[in-house]
């Protein structure tokens, strides 16, 4: 009998710790939802620093959620080392999660850190291979460091995708015609006149083909 009273008591003890934990938690989210709730406010008047000491004042070093918002609002405030760190943040808590690596390349593109911006491409099309932003980008990437043999495949991948997209139609043209593959670029530069009768880019392109 000794015994059951005193598992009975222990039971209520882990059952009153648990209801707690829970109102704790409880509590904790609406301190969390109100931060955030106040930095959208400062955001729309663009007082950037006032939203983010108002997400700093409940930061959770473990939640991916306020990891990434910080990301952004320090991004937009100009503290772009800031940013990055808390993207990274961000990363590690969730791997597989895309956005806080698209939001991670803004601060490092701010910084001129382009290894790091390709390599979170790189690290997307791993887990989203058809992800069209990123296959862009990258794409748009090696085509300004004159890479076009490498920046062909990611725009030939988009505009398999999607076969009259105006930008990717464009970069794949152009990227043909620096590759000396003129046949395919006549073509891809006049799908380009289809969608944009008279586009300057794309006459200039045909230009130096005739």
């Amino acid at each position: 009998m000794e015994t059951l009273k005193s598992l009975t008591a222990k039971l209520i003890f882990i059952f009153a710790g648990i209801l707690i934990s829970l109102t704790a938690a409880a509590q904790d989210y609406g301190k969390i939802q109100e931060a955030f709730k106040t930095s959208y406010s400062y955001e729309r008047t663009g007082e950037y620093s006032k939203a983010i000491d108002a997400l700093k004042n409940v930061y959770d070093e473990s939640s991916y959620e306020l990891n990434l918002r910080l990301g952004w609002m320090t991004y937009l405030a100009g503290f772009f080392t800031e940013s990055v760190a808390f993207y990274t943040r961000a990363i590690e808590l969730k791997p597989m999660a895309i956005e806080a690596r698209f939001g991670y390349v803004y601060p490092a593109s701010a910084l001129g850190n382009w290894e790091q911006v390709k390599t979170q491409y790189v690290e997307i099309l791993k887990t989203d291979p058809q992800n069209t932003v990123a296959n862009y980008r990258l794409g748009s990437i090696y085509y300004g460091n004159e890479d076009y043999t490498t920046a062909i495949k990611y725009f030939e991948k988009v505009v398999n995708l999607y076969p009259f997209d105006y930008d990717s139609l464009l970069m794949y043209a152009w990227t043909c015609l620096k590759l000396a593959k003129l046949r395919e670029a006549e073509v891809l530069f006049n799908k380009v006149l289809m969608f944009s009768p008279n586009d300057t880019s794309a006459l200039e392109g045909l230009s130096l083909i005739k």
